[in-house]
């Protein structure tokens, strides 16, 4: 049937309409009260430059009816998770903010987590935060400040905490679950802001430790009551309004639009989300799709604040959430804030979407005369070593040219394998879970390095029948990024100054540091149990002292032998010494 005559017979009724190239791929899907009015429209009128750009692609369309706009809704965010469509906004998971977790144990715990739809932790949860810094430095002081259980895992014997009176020892003690209750509201209290008698108790015990002239342990309270005064300093909403909500509203212009959330918890607001993009479609469809899209990863608040021609949208289509507007008080007051944020974030930063549009769409039409296919989805992988130890691969994942790091992986090797090897090992393991679990596939699939890499990646690909493309990251003698190989060897040059190769070099960047990381990480925490748990004579007390007086172990290696044996003994000092430079010969 032709498009023209297809849209005659289209519905007066609510639903979701997904949009399709040539090929048959979803390329956008939608929600309407009226699927008729909204999918002619598209097809009617002049438009801005991104529908514009939507509306050249379809070639078909197809739809489902719902019975009402909330059915429409639910429906659009789960083709969109689905099917990944290229015009859509698509609200990643990785984008999700920082919480503080007070766990649901025996004992006190905090933890700084990331939800997603298949991680919602048990316990207390307390944010959304910025940022993850901002959230473990709370975490931090709160260890400071109460006696909390420290390890992730509770181990057979005291660890170096419960030597440094940090924690009363839960692992071998026990737990008085009286007491642990009790720190625990204290917890919940000091982050909701209540750091009065906190604050009190400290600037005493601060007093007496200058009348008793222990000085050190005045300036430890004193730093105490300072980050006290700055992680709890929020800016107020309302004086004496202790309500908890989040607040959402947008502004649009010229083919743009920009959303803000706010955040206000125990009356006080402590954070925000910002987005900006391409409008498609029309205002309210947008921003609701967002905002549902923003609470299926993120803690839902009880009530949300919207502009009142939202309402008819989400009213009754967020669980457990009551959404509400509001046209006075402050309430309407943060609604406006929202909105000058939204305005301000339009203004500002609008042209760097369309750098980024062009940058994408030069990208895209380069990989095409590669090809001669569309790449929607690269893979690329990279091993990481020290003399053939702590052996890893990670792998990141770029989706429409952008990094998906929900999807990023990391894979612990087999040690003394050399590098051919320790690639088989990661591309099996990898693809042999997206072949047996039928999962997505990437389009490209790259490898750091040349022949020998590619060769190695045919031989799994091949070897579980997956048809996925290959090629390698070809560097010249300065170990730069220099061209690309096919899966039959053929060198495919790429202008060095083009924005396709100003990508690459960005991908192979980017997962070379995500696999020296956890490389670094590995080696770091091996290093470190040498070091400290290996030296026979250094018990927890004397580690207590020397981490307490030097900070880090890279601050230990600094020391000469004279300087170890002003905190330890000479044969646990020379001990130490020896092994320390032991472990710079290995590195050098």
């Amino acid at each position: 049937m032709d498009l023209s005559d297809k849209l005659k017979t289209l519905p007066k009724k609510p639903g979701c309409y997904q949009m399709k190239d040539k090929d048959g791929n979803i390329i956008y899907v939608g929600k309407a009260i009226n699927l008729k009015n909204r999918v002619n429209s598209y097809f009617i009128g002049a438009h801005d430059y991104k529908t514009t750009k939507l509306v050249s692609n379809i070639a078909d369309f197809d739809y489902i009816l719902t019975k009402s706009e909330k059915e429409a809704l639910i429906l659009e965010y789960n083709l969109i998770k689905k099917y990944s469509p290229r015009y859509n906004i698509i609200f990643m998971d990785d984008k999700t903010y920082p919480y503080i977790l007070l766990k649901d144990c025996k004992e006190p715990y905090l933890s700084v987590v990331r939800l997603t739809k298949k991680n919602k932790p048990k316990g207390k949860l307390y944010g959304p935060f910025p940022d993850a810094g901002a959230a473990r430095n709370t975490v931090d002081l709160i260890n400071r400040l109460f006696p909390t259980r420290k390890c992730e895992k509770l181990g057979d014997e005291l660890c170096l905490y419960y030597h440094m009176h940090a924690c009363p020892g839960y692992c071998k003690k026990g737990v008085d679950q009286e007491e642990s209750d009790k720190i625990k509201k204290s917890i919940l209290s000091f982050l909701n802001g209540n750091t009065n008698v906190i604050i009190r108790n400290l600037k005493k015990e601060m007093n007496e430790c200058v009348a008793r002239l222990d000085y050190e342990k005045a300036a430890y309270y004193r730093d105490l009551i300072n980050d006290i005064n700055v992680s709890c300093l929020r800016q107020d909403v309302q004086k004496n309004n202790r309500e908890s909500f989040d607040v959402f509203n947008y502004a649009a212009a010229e083919g743009f639009i920009a959303i803000t959330g706010l955040f206000i918890k125990a009356g006080k607001l402590l954070s925000s989300d910002k987005h900006l993009d391409y409008l498609i479609g029309d205002i309210e469809n947008y921003v609701t799709s967002y905002i549902y899209q923003f609470y299926e990863v993120n803690e839902k608040p009880k009530k949300l604040y919207v502009p009142p021609n939202l309402l008819p949208y989400l009213k009754d289509a967020i669980a457990d959430v009551e959404v509400l507007a509001s046209n006075r008080g402050h309430k309407y007051q943060l609604l406006k804030q929202a909105k000058e944020n939204s305005e301000e974030n339009l203004k500002s930063n609008r042209a760097i979407i369309t750098r980024n549009d062009s940058y994408y769409e030069e990208i895209d039409n380069e990989f095409a005369k590669i090809f001669h296919r569309k790449i929607k989805r690269i893979e690329i992988f990279d091993n990481s070593h020290t003399g053939g130890t702590n052996t890893v691969s990670g792998m990141v994942v770029y989706e429409n040219f952008k990094p998906l790091k929900k999807e990023y992986r990391l894979f612990k090797l087999q040690e003394g394998a050399d590098d051919i090897s320790s690639m088989k090992e990661a591309l099996y393991r990898h693809y042999f879970r997206i072949f047996n679990e039928n999962l997505k596939r990437p389009d490209l699939l790259l490898v750091d390095g040349a022949r020998n890499q590619i060769e190695a990646a045919k031989e799994i690909i091949d070897g579980l029948g997956l048809d996925i493309m290959i090629c390698g990251l070809v560097k010249d003698s300065h170990h730069n990024t220099a061209h690309l190989m096919d899966s039959n060897f053929n060198i495919i040059d790429i202008q060095q100054e083009s924005n396709l190769f100003f990508f690459l070099t960005n991908i192979q960047d980017e997962v070379h540091r995500f696999a020296i990381s956890y490389h670094k990480k590995l080696r770091q925490k091996a290093m470190y149990k040498s070091v400290l748990d290996d030296i026979k004579g250094l018990g927890p007390k004397s580690r207590n002292k020397l981490l307490r007086k030097y900070k880090s172990i890279a601050n230990l290696r600094t020391l000469s032998l004279e300087e170890l044996q002003t905190v330890l003994n000479k044969k646990t000092a020379e001990a130490l010494y020896n092994k320390l430079r032991k472990n710079d010969d290995k590195e050098s």
